[in-house]
């Protein structure tokens, strides 16, 4: 009986897990094609096809640094695999409750933070603090990113280094093109089928993986891997549910993210793609899960002050940054009550 409540309730967390996917997926849609919309180098149809085909690359052919990132925030094998297990679902609820309540009011905040703070905002209503591999102590004694602190790290610097990367290189390329022809934003449109895919991969290969962690710590609480890796069959179902949910476009988003920020031309908007590329693959690559959001808001941030710094929205642009603040602590509190209410009235002990 014991082992088919556990088994049961690893393939309902799976399940949520594969949903939060999904809602990254379409949450995170707008991220990747607002700019291309915006500067009218595609049609929905053609960047969502285009996106859709790299997004499902990405996970596949990324590595797994970022999934094991992900997977060592959480110390709770010393739970009862029905708690601990619990413990995970919850927080996965309430990573997907925040990125529903933002995709409806069209803001575009982090999944990656709703997924870090729903988890552990869980753990620590379940079992403590003690039970979030916090590492600031590793940070101070050996001066390494660990757990979560590798994570709230990458979370902090990405959107700073975007926006001063999207500055350079947007006043680099007007510097290289300085009296060209109308004409050139021909080439620039087209240039964007390749920004936009690298832009696709890198997504993938980084957000899809925060999933396929999870996934794995569940195969481990529940007994089914004697040891924390990624299985081939996870790689593939996250990379599936991921891009249905760009498939499904978030599209609320678009507007915010190609309009509301800033008036993105054919060049910002092969600037910004290129910016957010770069970063996300080589945060990809250190095992850095950083936000898509983040990366891009502030890319595109960085491309128009490095042009026209009155022309910068800045009131959507901190509206945005307010999400950012709220987010952890937000998702973090319905991941904990999801758990309370699994505790006292479905009896999960």
């Amino acid at each position: 009986m014991g082992s088919d409540i556990i088994t049961n309730l690893a393939i309902a967390t799976v399940i949520v897990i594969l949903i939060f996917d999904y809602t990254n997926g379409f949450h995170d849609a707008s991220n990747i094609i607002g700019t291309v919309i915006a500067s009218r180098a595609m049609t929905p149809v053609q960047s969502v096809i285009v996106v859709a085909v790299f997004e499902f690359m990405g996970p596949l052919l990324g590595g797994t640094a970022v999934a094991n990132t992900i997977g060592g925030i959480a110390k709770i094998g010393d739970l009862t695999a029905t708690v601990s297990m619990t413990v995970v679902l919850c927080g996965m609820l309430g990573s997907i409750f925040w990125n529903l309540l933002t995709w409806w009011f069209g803001i575009p905040s982090s999944s990656s933070h709703a997924l870090v703070g729903g988890l552990v905002g869980a753990i620590l209503f379940a079992a403590g603090a003690d039970h979030v591999v916090w590492g600031f102590d590793v940070l101070v004694e050996k001066h390494k990113l660990t757990g979560f602190s590798k994570t709230l790290a990458a979370l902090i610097i990405s959107p700073v280094a975007a926006f001063w990367t999207g500055f350079l290189i947007h006043r680099i390329m007007r510097f290289l093109l300085r009296g060209a022809k109308p004409s050139v934003n021909t080439i620039l449109k087209r240039s964007q089928f390749i920004t936009m895919a690298a832009l696709a991969f890198s997504h993938g290969s980084n957000d899809a993986q925060k999933s396929m962690g999870i996934v794995a710590l569940i195969l481990v609480l529940g007994g089914f891997m004697p040891k924390f890796e990624v299985p081939f069959w996870v790689m593939l179902a996250c990379s599936i549910v991921i891009t249905m949910g760009i498939l499904s476009g978030g599209w609320r988003i678009v507007r915010t993210v190609g309009f509301g920020i800033y008036k993105v031309r054919p060049l910002h908007a092969m600037d910004a793609q290129l910016t957010s590329a770069a970063l996300i693959l080589g945060a990809s690559q250190l095992g850095m899960p950083v936000s898509t959001t983040h990366v891009a808001s502030s890319a595109i941030m960085g491309v128009g002050t490095s042009e026209l710094p009155k022309e910068v929205r800045w009131s959507k642009a901190s509206e945005i940054v307010s999400t950012w603040f709220i987010t952890i602590p937000g998702s973090g509190l319905v991941g904990g009550l999801s758990f309370l209410f699994a505790r006292y009235v479905i009896g999960v002990h």
